[in-house]
């Protein structure tokens, strides 16, 4: 099956662009690596999902592996910048990762706003934007992990309609969200 920037695999859900009032979630191309290695620069982004501020280069590397899509045909990565529609910036990423957990289909969905965003209301507008797109494909459940010291990601999952479970996982707690069909 072929895939495309935004990976299509055996969920048939493509990544497209997502618009919302003050932002649009635009399919990740390599050709912004660069700019997003700005974005994504601040160490302290890194407290809570750990790692380092990746280098143009590595960044590229991912983004070109993304943009191949998941070598497991059963599952499905998409991932979007957040790009401004005031002054045409990227500020973040959100991504969803589909497969199937038994018998239902769940997306994995994380988000990241560049430090100079945060504090708008960028990262709210852009998961919710993304849940509810996800909510609109053949999924069954979206999920997010947060790390339980991290008030302003829990705040974000709360607002896209995620909830908090009993669930752990890599000492991060599991929110989700099931959607009705």
């Amino acid at each position: 099956m072929g895939r495309d920037a935004g990976g299509i695999g055996v969920s048939g859900i493509e990544a497209r662009v997502i618009g919302a009032k003050r932002l649009e979630l635009v399919p990740v191309q390599v050709s912004y690596a660069e700019e997003m290695a700005r974005v994504l620069g601040d160490p302290a982004l890194h407290t809570y999902i750990g790692g380092a501020p990746e280098s143009v280069e590595q960044l590229r590397s991912r983004y070109e592996r993304w943009c191949a899509g998941s070598p497991d045909p059963m599952v499905t990565w998409l991932n979007w910048v957040i790009r401004l529609r005031s002054d045409g910036r990227l500020a973040g990423t959100v991504q969803a990762t589909i497969g199937p957990d038994g018998d239902d289909v769940v997306a994995e969905v994380a988000w990241v706003v560049g430090t100079p965003w945060q504090g708008q209301g960028i990262a709210t507008e852009a998961a919710g934007a993304l849940v509810e797109w996800l909510a609109e494909q053949p999924v069954h459940e979206i999920v997010a992990h947060i790390h339980p010291d991290h008030a302003a990601s829990a705040a974000v999952a709360a607002a896209a309609g995620l909830t908090p479970t009993d669930r752990w996982q890599d000492g991060e707690r599991r929110w989700r969200r099931s959607i009705g069909r």
